[in-house]
């Protein structure tokens, strides 16, 4: 039988992250051989360790299916090419053989040389155009015909994130996801870094911001205060969320219940299951959720605070929606537009007691921003710690012990 060969080359610090032993492994349990050619690791911390890896595979499918894989991990075809581009055969639709890319920083290589590519998603196509300079990840639906995509794999690159120097709780992705682990060190290292993120944002610096997504379990479980407070004092500077929570918050400061269960009263309360439907109607005659906080009619809570620090929010809808509230995206792509356009500012991102907005905003995430996954339910933050990045933390807990003990951690009087 004859093999189909090809030479990749690993670079970087491929030891401490098992990179090295990733790529090695993938290619023994999906089939194909190799030979390591030439190994050289580097002698100190900072010196970048060198591999150079011979393939081998029965078939040129499983091949180019290996190459596929071991491609996340950095691994680059040595035969160095120029990417090759194909023109959209129509509005919406990318070229047959498009590249599809991941979270990961991404380079091309265009006459020779390599460019970054500019927000990177997973699941987008790549753009190229050399007029204006423009290298850049697209969603299927924005392409438009006769724009230039990149296909195959030629000239791409992926660059793995490296473990960083110093530890910390963002320094190692971990899948193992379970509620019998504590959290304390987990939710002070999370307080920490949004401390010195709300200094950074303060100053004006890049990928300062700090980006809730969450549910309207926030509310039900009485973390509705911490949260407001969070926002108050300047350390969450984005928020998706859908109807539900901005509803049940500002029920809550309307009638003091949350879906109809009174918040002090501990029990549900006489046509309380009306009080959602009630503020929703009550917000949509007096226009939109700003006017009805500058009117005094919303004064407390999670969208008041985001009133007043002009935070802002996207709030993406749902089959299953009341009302909507004024301001609710009912078009699942433009919600998607909306949520894409200011995560090129995030620098930590918390998804809260949401199962859709979490798992949304996490395919819209680069690699590299740090982010806190927190659900009672552990598939929630199970898939998304699983999604390629050393900076994924998943917590099974509930949003209001997580939410009240990051405020506390913060400088909330208790």
């Amino acid at each position: 039988m004859s093999l189909h060969q090809e030479t990749v080359l690993l670079s970087g610090h491929i030891i401490d992250s098992l990179l090295l032993a990733k790529v090695l492994d993938t290619i023994l349990m999906m089939g194909g051989t190799f030979d390591l050619e030439d190994v050289r690791i580097g002698k100190t911390r900072e010196e970048p360790s060198r591999a150079r890896i011979a393939i081998q595979a029965g078939s040129k499918t499983l091949l180019d299916d290996i190459l596929k894989a071991i491609q996340p991990h950095g691994a680059a075809i040595e035969r160095e090419a120029d990417c090759r581009f194909e023109s959209a055969p129509a509005d919406g639709i990318f070229p047959d053989d498009f590249y599809a890319t991941t979270h990961l920083p991404t380079q091309i290589r265009i006459h020779g040389r390599w460019v970054d590519v500019d927000r990177i998603e997973m699941d987008l196509g790549i753009l190229v155009d050399e007029q204006a300079s423009v290298v850049r990840a697209v969603p299927m639906g924005t392409v438009r015909r006769g724009e230039r995509i990149v296909i195959g794999r030629d000239g791409v690159r992926i660059i793995p994130l490296q473990r960083p120097r110093e530890r910390d709780v963002f320094g190692f992705m971990d899948s193992q996801v379970s509620a019998e682990r504590p959290h304390g060190h987990v939710i002070a290292d999370i307080a920490a870094r949004m401390h010195q993120l709300r200094e950074r944002h303060r100053q004006g610096q890049a990928q300062s911001n700090v980006l809730l997504a969450g549910g309207p379990a926030i509310i039900h479980a009485g973390g509705r205060e911490a949260l407001a407070w969070l926002i108050e004092e300047g350390f969450v500077h984005l928020l998706f969320c859908g109807n539900a929570l901005a509803a049940h918050d500002m029920e809550a400061d309307l009638y003091g219940t949350s879906l109809g269960y009174g918040l002090t009263a501990g029990r549900a309360v006489p046509h309380g299951h009306e009080h959602h439907l009630r503020t929703i109607n009550r917000i949509r005659a007096i226009g939109s959720i700003e006017q009805a906080v500058a009117s005094g009619v919303v004064k407390q809570g999670i969208m008041a605070a985001c009133v007043r620090q002009r935070v802002p929010v996207v709030m993406a809808g749902t089959i299953r929606d009341d009302g909507p509230l004024p301001g609710v995206i009912t078009d699942s792509v433009r919600a998607q537009d909306a949520m894409r356009a200011v995560i090129p500012g995030v620098g930590l991102a918390l998804l809260v007691a949401s199962t859709l907005h979490s798992i949304a905003t996490g395919n819209l995430l680069p690699a590299t921003v740090p982010t806190v996954c927190v659900d009672v339910n552990p598939s929630v933050p199970t898939k998304l710690a699983d999604r390629g990045s050393f900076q994924a933390v998943g917590l099974v807990m509930d949003a209001a012990s997580f939410l009240s003990e990051l405020a506390r951690l913060l400088g909330r009087p208790v």
